[in-house]
């Protein structure tokens, strides 16, 4: 036999043992003997990073990280065109326009996404644009659309993942257009058989992102999901007498957490809360739309956590396969985790699909933002070392703030040094520098923080069930101004006075049930309530979707609740054949939301008409506390942060939650003034910041539902920030000045002040032992939640008394609870639990 022969004839007959079960079987074994070898984890938690080419892996990329600022896996990058959006109405709607362009690819991940949520408002005449008929027509044109999200765990979180994976697969079923075309991962995995040595109960997938093409992102705070679409006026209340089609949060998308959290959401259109009788939660977000060199950044990441994500559960399917990535080839695919096993599984497809140099971004600068994407990730979540550069750049940049630092967050939990467990992160030592060296200096220095007055979605605060949510907020006391290591104390030992530089606020906003006499009427003849009105709209515009609980089979329409279907169409039409009787045929004069009030040239409530007795119209009166979720920082109006990190430790340390956000500061400068001084501020930020502190002063004017001419309501690509310039522009441009603090404060004391004394709103500083809860607000079910607490103010007085609300500052309550135990240690409570609520 020649030299060589033999190899050949024995690869011959390997290539032949291919196409028989003999290798498939083989190949079987090894797929599952790695499958059971992953019990072996339980006793290696390094089994990631042990074995030589793993640690090669962890070097290259802690190389990468050192040489760039903050730590962080990307690079600093000059030239994005980034674009700022307040709130979700334009936020979605600019998604939606982008969607819509997509040519190659998709890629999204969110803590939640709802298939059924609608990008474009009001519902009724914006089918086509709920989010799940938006995927599907991108799908059936070629699209690929690569899809993560949180696999929750259901005990604890009422997200459904589940739901969103099978009702987006079910979209192109089988032998249709864009079958194959969406694809949706959960992680991660809690199957105990397969997993058990990487199972993660208490953390959490929170990042929030779309790429597009790899020409353009969105980044911020909010998920595609129910809840989040919400306009600058943010009203309450979604009561329509002129005809229920003209409803803004249909199902499920109404929510008010602080009576009832999301039930059964895979059932969309369902929802316990009557909007006749309550008003919702409203929802204030901040969130970015970017073309530029970070675009890449953040596909990257996403590729990561795909390959990861695929490794670490899908590895041996072959519906999931691998990405490959343009600029990160060859011998640096490890750093997105691609792998190469001798028996693969699932091809492996390179993105961009079309050449990368063909990207707007890649052609030279499309703006003047220099910007670096930053995150907060680890083994659990992607894989790698821990990286928590988010928590870097946050300390560093607040530590060298010389003017103001303005935070707006979800959350606010920190430390100032090690003494504080079971709080880590130190942000709060960086507000400490930075507050006594500017008292030291005698340099005029604030520090704005605007937070939800309940960071969590409690009912009453008084029921054991809202434990989670009153350690929350015990923490978060603790932080700023109660013992010795917090932030007020730890500047007060400098010889400084805290209270000269840091303010804390919350929001809060009102509404009027659009319940008239007229309605109330056409319930009684017709034998219907409205909430089953409310339902039948939401079935209706339902009609075209697609429900489906497994991969296999979708299902036309809601067969399995065809009777239920029947009942709600039947109940409707009873309802809408008594409009002509109960004269709703004609103009409805009273407006279906008077949130408008509190902004500008929104007219005054006492002026606003009621169909009806005054007295009346008091019934219908509501508040709530608006949630704050944006993740926000700006820094002497040059500096951005802005993501889906929260100022706690849960997003900070990196080895939690995993988190992506991105810093920015605008090269081109603006003309301003700091304090009276000459100052040039970036562009970015003081537009934004300018925008933000209007809308929660009551300075800008309330937003019409049809986002299609509003320039802020499109992606970057097509259009720049409409800053709305004009006086209330200009009289907010010194974030420093006497006048713009003393409207602040003074809106902030009046709004207090109304929504105390009209409706008892809690939190409040007057509560501090829960005997003095019982008295300020006495458990009984006279009132309803958010309602008016005194049934007999005279109506006059309370329109007046409305009228005094300017914007939604209100103070932030931190006497609350002071002389009470907040959260005692117990079952829910203790050393094992306490960092899921840090």
């Amino acid at each position: 036999m020649a030299p060589g022969e033999d190899s050949r004839m024995f690869a011959g007959l390997r290539d032949k043992l291919k196409a028989t079960n003999l290798y498939d079987a083989k190949v079987g074994a090894i797929h599952f003997k790695n499958k059971m070898g992953k019990l072996g984890n339980l006793i290696n938690a390094n089994h990631r990073h042990d074995e030589e080419h793993e640690k090669a892996t962890d070097e290259k990329r802690n190389r990468i990280a050192e040489s760039h600022r903050f730590k962080s896996f990307a690079p600093e990058r000059d030239g994005n065109k980034i674009k700022w959006y307040v709130d979700g109405q334009d936020y979605f709607y600019a998604v939606s326009v982008a969607l819509e362009k997509a040519k190659e690819t998709i890629y999204i991940e969110d803590w939640w996404l709802s298939p059924e949520l609608f990008l474009r408002r009001p519902p009724f005449f914006n089918q086509e644009y709920r989010l799940d008929q938006v995927l599907k027509r991108r799908a059936e044109a070629g699209v690929k659309i690569y899809i993560i999200v949180y696999k929750e765990v259901a005990a604890a979180v009422s997200c459904n993942s589940a739901h969103t994976k099978h009702a987006l697969h079910a979209l192109c079923p089988e032998g249709t257009p864009g079958h194959g075309n969406i694809t949706v991962l959960r992680h991660p995995d809690h199957n105990v058989f397969e997993n058990a040595g990487d199972m993660t109960f208490y953390w959490a997938h929170h990042e929030k992102f779309i790429v597009i093409d790899y020409e353009i992102a969105f980044i911020g705070g909010l998920d595609l999901c129910f809840g989040r679409w919400d306009s600058r006026q943010h009203p309450c209340a979604d009561v329509h007498p002129a005809g229920v089609q003209n409803e803004m949060f249909p199902g499920q998308d109404f929510n008010n957490n602080r009576i009832m959290d999301f039930q059964t959401v895979e059932d969309w259109k369902s929802n316990e809360l009557s909007k006749a009788d309550y008003g919702r939660m409203p929802w204030h977000d901040v969130a970015m739309c970017l073309v530029g060199d970070c675009v890449f950044d953040i596909a990257e990441h996403f590729v990561l956590r795909w390959n990861f994500v695929k490794r670490d559960k899908y590895k041996r399917s072959e519906k999931v396969d691998w990405l490959t990535m343009t600029g990160r080839e060859g011998e640096n695919e490890d750093l997105i985790a691609v792998q190469r096993p001798k028996h693969p599984v699932g091809k492996y497809i390179n993105h961009p699909l079309s050449p990368l140099e063909n990207r707007s971004w890649a052609k030279g600068h499309q703006g003047t933002v220099h910007a670096q994407v930053i995150r907060s990730s680890a083994d659990w979540s992607s894989g790698i070392l821990t990286e928590h550069s988010i928590q870097n750049a946050y300390s560093e940049i607040i530590e060298n703030a010389q003017h103001f630092v303005y935070i707006e967050n979800q959350f606010f939990i920190t430390a100032t040094g090690e003494e504080q467990a079971p709080i880590h992160n130190t942000i709060g030592r960086a507000i400490v520098n930075a507050c006594v060296r500017a008292g030291k200096e005698g340099r005029k220095f604030r520090v704005i923080i605007v937070i939800p007055a309940v960071p969590g979605f409690a009912g009453d605060l008084r029921d054991d069930a809202a434990m989670g949510t009153r350690a929350i907020m015990d923490y978060q006391y603790k932080s700023i101004h109660r013992g010795p290591n917090s932030i007020f104390e730890q500047i007060k030992s400098q010889g400084i006075d805290p209270k000269q530089h840091i303010f804390i606020f919350n929001l809060r906003s009102y509404d009027r049930l659009n319940k008239t006499a007229a309605m109330v009427e056409q319930e009684e003849k017709s034998g219907v309530k409205y909430q089953d009105v409310q339902r039948a709209e939401a079935e209706e515009i339902m009609a075209e979707g697609v429900h489906s609980t497994t991969d296999q089979k979708p299902t036309l329409g809601d067969d399995t609740g065809a009777k239920e279907k029947e009942r709600l169409i039947e109940a409707k039409r009873k309802f809408e054949s008594q409009r002509t009787e109960v004269g709703l045929d004609k103009e409805v004069t009273s407006t279906d939301s008077i949130a408008a009030t509190a902004m500008l040239n929104g007219g005054k409530v006492s002026e606003q008409r009621w169909d009806d007795d005054l007295e009346k119209e008091k019934e219908n009166f509501v508040q709530e506390e608006l949630y704050i979720h944006g993740k926000l920082l700006i820094v002497d109006d040059r500096i951005v942060i802005c993501g889906s990190s929260n100022i706690n430790d849960r997003s900070q340390l990196g080895i939690h939650d995993s988190e992506l956000s991105i810093v920015m500061e605008d090269y081109n400068t603006i003309d301003s003034t700091m304090d009276g001084q000459p100052f040039k501020a970036g562009h970015h930020a003081a537009t934004l910041r300018r925008l933000l502190w209007r809308e929660h002063l009551g300075l800008l004017p309330a937003q019409p539902l049809d986002a299609s001419k509003d320039p802020n309501a499109q992606p970057v690509d097509v259009c720049p920030n409409d800053i709305m310039e004009g006086p209330e522009y200009d009289f907010v441009a010194d974030p420093m000045s006497d006048q713009v603090w003393d409207m602040w404060t003074g809106n902030a004391d009046t709004n207090t002040q109304v929504f105390r004394h009209l409706f008892r709103a809690d939190p409040d500083d007057n509560i501090k032992t829960f005997d003095d809860y019982e008295a300020f607000l006495p458990r009984h079910n006279k009132f309803k939640q958010g309602h008016l607490h005194d049934p007999f103010m005279p109506a006059q007085e309370v329109r007046e008394k409305l009228d005094q609300i300017k914007g939604h500052l209100v103070w932030m309550p931190l006497d609350f609870l002071c002389d009470a135990p907040m959260a005692e240690k117990g079952l829910q409570v203790n050393a094992y639990t306490e960092s899921i609520y840090t």
